[in-house]
């Protein structure tokens, strides 16, 4: 991050016909006067509810010692990506509804985009473990504890946040390379990537090289474990031969197919599609899926329907009752 103010000190030397750009505007998602309260509201209410779900997740874990294991490790983890991806991307979003120009200056984007290209491609690689633990606890049930052990939990969860920091400064260190001396407006209602390739007045070429083979690798990778793991968990689920045996091995992997495939889908359908069959129209509804709305349903998913969670939840509401 040191290399940022040397760049942005360059970006904000030119003169003349040759000055570039030091602040873009964002258009945020519509520009309808009549819906702005309503969206700021509804997006208001969405980012509380997230901030509240996912901290409310982690904290939760935290005091159960009973959701003290490997899955639940990697849900807090999750939790955590959650809350910080939201964070980085709706307080600036909520500002363009009240706002009459949402106005963000080259470093704050830089960062902005920063921030959500490393939780973006942690929140890749952490379904992708969490996927492999639900493989090892129905496939291996008795290896589990060996397998999983907290060492091995702490370096699949440490290698997926360095993999987002590597993945982000490769693709930061790419932007940095572009001139933006065209224009200043930013068809989206975040920094991302596409969007500022479309005003640069600099070869994107190989920006968008960089683009689709990262993205290739964080979508196909993880969607391949995740794939292969749970052929495998269903596999030795249909041999276990009591019904409710079955469907409790499945429901400890429902939620998260269920996570796995709202963000996935919707990561896929802007990154892996060619520009030209994807108007930013489409692209801001995929983007508001995957940076607003899965980490609001990511703690509601885990928590109804997951009989372990909702069981620590009623202790600590019973014992603060006593208390």
């Amino acid at each position: 991050m040191l290399f940022f103010p040397l760049e942005f000190t360059k970006r904000t030397m030119g003169s003349g016909n040759d000055s570039t750009v030091t602040e873009f505007i964002l258009t945020g998602l519509t520009d309808r006067p009549e819906l702005q309260l309503p969206l700021f509201l509804l997006f208001l209410g969405i980012y509380v509810f997230t901030a509240v779900g996912n901290l409310g997740m982690i904290i939760l874990v935290g005091f159960s010692s009973h959701l003290h294991t490997p899955m639940y490790y990697f849900l807090c983890s999750l939790s955590f990506i959650d809350f910080c991806q939201s964070t980085v991307i709706t307080p600036k979003m909520l500002v363009n509804f009240v706002a009459q120009k949402n106005i963000i200056s080259y470093p704050e984007c830089m960062t902005q985009l920063y921030g959500f290209l490393v939780f973006a491609i942690a929140e890749c690689h952490m379904l992708s473990a969490m996927a492999y633990d639900r493989y090892v606890a129905i496939c291996s049930p008795l290896l589990y504890n060996v397998i999983m052990s907290p060492h091995i939990c702490f370096l699949l969860t440490m290698g997926v946040y360095t993999w987002g920091i590597v993945g982000s400064s490769i693709h930061i260190g790419f932007m940095l390379r572009l001139s933006f001396c065209k224009t200043n407006v930013v068809n989206h209602y975040f920094c991302d990537l596409l969007p500022l390739f479309g005003i640069s007045c600099s070869s994107t070429s190989i920006n968008e090289l960089i683009l689709l083979i990262l993205s290739a690798f964080n979508i196909m990778v993880p969607s391949l474990t995740i794939l292969a793991s749970y052929t495998f968990i269903l596999s030795s689920i249909l041999r276990i031969r009591s019904t409710e045996g079955r469907s409790k091995a499945f429901s400890t992997c429902s939620s998260h197919i269920s996570a796995v495939t709202i963000f996935f889908g919707s990561l896929t359908v802007i990154y892996l599609q060619p520009s030209s069959a994807n108007s930013m129209g489409q692209g801001k509804i995929s983007s508001v899926f995957y940076t607003i709305i899965v980490p609001m349903l990511n703690p509601l998913i885990y928590s109804l329907r997951n009989k372990d969670v909702n069981l620590a939840l009623k202790k600590i509401l019973e014992n603060r009752k006593h208390s």
